[in-house]
């Protein structure tokens, strides 16, 4: 029986040449507001930092930023920003292996904890129609509700969602062969969940894998 391969992509620092969460934050919130939105949060986000709870931390400033902002306004900033990134905020090494596996006709997801608006758009203009992300909770008129529509995505919280993609798609761990590209300490379960991880603080050697 073949196997379908997979191949999962964190976004920031792994497709990005950068982080993407603080610039969009300050997009929406504005450098000045932004400051003055998050001062109240001020004492716990010290605590958080201090405990390095980045779950906690991106709640309290998910909380200060989106909270009652309408969801076609960060949509439409969004917009801007994801193709911004796609012009001239992506690795060139990174890309060219999601699109080698595109070619191979492998299904590629994008696993991440970056806000969903964006990085949908990122992955449109690469041709990925898949992206597993951090969702912000949305009330029914449409209006940003200041919490995340289920966990952050990240660290254990990225496999748990994978799993439930590959579930979607009528898919087991025992179905597929795994590759993951990660950078960080965030995508430390997601590689150590695949076959094949690959970590990414350097350039890639070659555009096909070398296992390929």
């Amino acid at each position: 029986m073949t196997r379908h391969v997979v191949a999962a992509f964190d976004f920031d620092g792994t497709l990005t040449c950068s982080d993407s969460v603080v610039p969009f934050l300050r997009l929406v919130g504005g450098r000045r507001k932004l400051v003055l939105q998050l001062a109240p949060h001020a004492p716990s986000l010290a605590i958080a930092a201090a405990r390095r709870d980045r779950d906690r931390i991106k709640a309290l400033v998910t909380d200060a930023v989106f909270r009652s902002v309408p969801r076609a306004r960060v949509d439409a900033l969004a917009l801007q920003f994801g193709r911004s990134i796609a012009v001239r905020g992506l690795r060139d090494d990174v890309v060219a292996r999601l699109g080698w596996h595109l070619e191979q006709g492998h299904h590629v997801v994008i696993v991440s904890a970056s806000y969903e608006p964006y990085v949908g758009v990122v992955a449109g203009a690469l041709g990925v129609t898949d992206v597993v992300t951090t969702r912000l909770g949305v009330d029914r008129e449409d209006v940003c509700t200041g919490t995340l529509d289920g966990a952050n995505c990240r660290g254990a919280e990225k496999v748990n969602r994978l799993e439930q993609w590959l579930s979607q798609h009528g898919l087991s761990r025992a179905d597929i062969e795994l590759w993951a590209y990660g950078d960080s300490a965030g995508d430390r379960e997601m590689l150590a969940y695949a076959d094949h991880p690959v970590w990414v603080n350097d350039p890639l050697d070659s555009v096909a894998p070398a296992s390929a």
